[in-house]
């Protein structure tokens, strides 16, 4: 059976900071009756401002919500809630339970929307099966469209450099144009890069500038670099594969240790990012989910906990980014021991051996061990007392890094984070008693 969730995964989940305080509001046994645990899911009848009670049910595997409630936000607050009720102890929830009708209603719906998703991507692969020479005819058509793109674009970027860049803010909006040409040439990772830009600093603009210079160039001569480079740059560029084809190919199974989870937003959809480790390969990986916006992504894995899992990994010189297959089980308790790391010295080593086989990395997945916050002159500081890395600049807000410093109270830590040529971002620290803690929750 499903272990309980600690509080904190369960806060992450929540869509805003509204959300996690309503939520704590509703994680006292009084508004709930009914409430159940059994068979992946969890449920109950909440008391609301009107005379009938809001069924929530939570699977708990995705995990997925179903609320009665007329909030648009996702999960709701009663969702939270009762994941609340239900992480502090068995008290209040019977363990065991058979579901109720509406339930089992509920979890057979998604079971069969599950499998009618299966199939239609069995589907679509079959149609791409059934004729690749129009499939080929659509892909060479493409790839002439973003080889023009790249090649206008490495066109301008010399005509800036000629014309100098200490004007830069007053060409900040043509950047924007640009942007949108490529976009009209299918080259989507072009245009992104390019529309940054615009708000570049002008110290380390010319830097930006050349490793555009370098993908735009590395794509117009893609077909003659070794095959996991060329991967690399396509998906730099913005060429996609799709899940299934994925999943349909080589897989890796092990039992991954989930090392940390962090959200980032915008005015279009959140995106969740989720670090695992294999415990016997040792292999990282990053998961991503998205939800739109008040609304969390699916995807959420407690972190410390094991799953064991098959995933498939999208090619390039440094396979990072994995799709999630077949689950084998529920995530389980993790080791009682933080992770295995490295120190500040060897954390760097290992980041510039990545930006070797990957010139457009701009940080690598990384536990440090033995290390202290420290804040200095220069900003915070990770120190194994004989060499440091520094905490990138905006990249944790203040509030988090006092909270690290005093997990730490001055002893050394082991940290799990993101190291690139900026310093590190820590996201998971493991303290005194060995139990992990997001630092920026």
């Amino acid at each position: 059976m499903e272990e309980r969730w600690s509080t904190e995964h369960v806060l992450s989940l929540a869509p805003d900071p509204a959300s996690r305080k309503a939520a704590g509001k509703l994680s006292a046994p009084a508004p709930w009756s009914e409430a159940g645990w059994g068979q992946g899911a969890l449920w109950g009848l909440c008391k609301g401002s009107g005379s009938t009670p809001y069924r929530t049910v939570i699977e708990l595997a995705t995990p997925a919500y179903k609320c009665s409630c007329p909030s648009r936000k996702f999960p709701c607050k009663h969702a939270l809630g009762l994941l609340l009720l239900w992480s502090a102890g068995p008290e209040a929830v019977t363990e065991g339970a058979e579901p109720p009708e509406w339930v089992a209603e509920w979890l057979n719906g998604r079971q069969q929307a599950v499998e009618k998703a299966a199939e239609r991507r069995t589907a679509k692969a079959e149609a791409l099966a059934a004729d690749p020479a129009a499939a080929r005819r659509r892909a060479e058509k493409r790839s002439a469209r973003v080889a023009a793109g790249a090649q206008e674009l490495r066109l301008r970027l010399a005509d800036r450099v000629r014309q100098g860049l200490a004007d830069q803010g007053s060409v900040a909006g043509g950047w924007d144009e640009v942007a949108a040409r490529m976009v009209d040439a299918q080259a989507p990772g072009l245009a992104s890069r390019t529309r940054e830009l615009s708000s570049a600093p002008q110290q380390g603009l010319l830097a930006e500038y050349a490793l555009l210079h370098l993908l735009a160039g590395a794509y117009g001569r893609v077909d003659e670099l070794p095959e996991p480079l060329a991967a690399t740059v396509r998906s730099r560029v913005g060429f996609t594969t799709d899940t299934a084809e994925l999943l349909a190919g080589p897989t890796v199974r092990d039992r991954w240790q989930v090392l940390g989870a962090r959200d980032t937003a915008d005015e279009r959809l959140t995106t969740r990012r989720i670090w695992l480790r294999g415990a016997k390969t040792g292999r990282p990986a990053v998961l991503l989910a998205f939800g739109r916006p008040g609304q969390a992504p699916d995807l959420a894995l407690p972190t410390g906990r094991l799953l064991e899992a098959e995933l498939a990994f999208h090619p390039g010189a440094r396979p990072l980014r994995a799709v999630l297959g077949t689950r084998y089980g529920a995530p389980e308790s993790g080791p009682a021991q933080p992770p295995a790391g490295l120190s500040p010295a060897e954390a760097m080593a290992e980041y510039g051996a990545a930006v070797a086989d990957d010139p457009w990395l701009e940080s690598w997945p990384t536990v440090l061990t033995g290390v202290v916050p420290v804040l200095g002159p220069e900003g915070w500081q990770l120190t194994d007392g004989r060499h440091s890395v520094p905490v990138r600049r905006g990249g944790t807000p203040e509030s988090a890094l006092w909270r690290l410093a005093a997990i730490s109270a001055g002893h050394p830590v082991t940290l799990f984070g993101e190291c690139g040529h900026a310093g590190f971002v820590p996201v998971t620290a493991w303290g005194q008693d060995g139990r992990p803690t997001g630092v920026a929750q």
